[in-house]
């Protein structure tokens, strides 16, 4: 029985990748009856409905979604066995999901992945852009880049810290022509400051040095607020005022001599980079050459 279980399954699926029995029966080398009797089957076992069959195409039912999320699961964790224990063929192959930070992703993480794929022609690597925190095992992700402090991370995962962000103040240099370039904390507020908004519409605070020396973060007033990172160094580029943002996002418009650093002395430590994967999954060849090939990321 369980034999036959793992034999409807495969159908199942291919019948919902392809868009029909047809098509399924052409990549498994069957008959479209088969598949088709295949499903019905796997339908009379459950005693529930799993597709809404046309002649023209099919549709999952929800009980057919639910399942087939499922039987993905089982298919991707039998795969995942199988490489473990071909793990001296040592050539990193299958699907390879890695999430990543939108603006960091694109700016530190994309060019280190175009040499990757290139050397690993036998991977296909699914890039996952989001600033939320993304879970793991609910979304299928081998490996996810980091930002922000992770002090909760249940033992089912890995992680390796790969420092923290260093928060420098900026300004466009004719901004400074123009407004003249402030010397000290007290002389930097009286500027006009372009800050980064949150989703809740609360705005990030700057962290500053205090009296005593220690530094710690502190709501500012501001001219202008933006829900995005990239618009933001529009904003400061452009000349409209002064901003604090991790080195790692100016380092461009800082070559090109965009922007300046102000307070050059003042460049406290912010968030840290953290790279996360599922314990069960460190010795699969895949995940093992991408984790070899994030530890060049930096965050500074």
């Amino acid at each position: 029985m369980h034999d036959q279980r793992l034999k409807d399954i495969v159908p199942f699926v291919a019948s919902i990748e392809c868009g029909s029995f047809a098509a399924a029966a052409e990549r498994l080398h069957i008959t479209g009856s088969a598949v088709s009797k295949s499903v019905t089957r796997l339908e009379t076992r459950l005693g529930s409905r799993l597709l809404e069959r046309t002649t023209r195409s099919l549709k999952l039912t929800d009980a057919g979604n639910a399942y087939y999320q499922t039987c993905l699961r089982i298919m991707e964790e039998l795969a995942e066995a199988e490489a473990v224990l071909a793990a001296q063929r040592s050539i990193p192959s299958g699907k390879l999901r890695l999430a990543v930070p939108n603006t960091y992703g694109r700016l530190a993480v994309m060019p280190l992945l175009v040499p990757f794929c290139q050397q690993h022609p036998e991977l296909e690597l699914s890039l996952r852009f989001s600033d939320r925190m993304v879970d793991l095992f609910d979304e299928g992700i081998d490996v996810a880049v980091r930002i922000g402090d992770t002090p909760n991370i249940p033992v089912s995962l890995a992680c390796r810290q790969m420092g923290r962000e260093r928060m420098v103040f900026c300004a466009a240099p004719d901004y400074l022509a123009r407004a003249g370039r402030p010397t000290n904390s007290h002389a930097l507020l009286q500027h006009p400051a372009i800050l980064y908004e949150r989703i809740d519409g609360s705005t990030k605070p700057w962290l500053l040095q205090a009296e005593d020396g220690h530094v710690q973060w502190r709501s500012v007033p501001h001219r202008m607020a933006m829900g995005d990172v990239d618009a933001q160094v529009q904003a400061v580029c452009a000349g409209l005022g002064v901003a604090q943002m991790p080195s790692w996002l100016i380092r461009e418009p800082l070559a090109r001599g965009e922007l300046e650093i102000i307070l050059p002395a003042h460049q406290p430590d912010g968030l840290m980079l953290t790279l996360v994967w599922p314990r069960r999954k460190q010795l699969l060849p895949k995940v093992d050459a991408l984790l070899e090939t994030l530890s060049q990321l930096t965050i500074r």
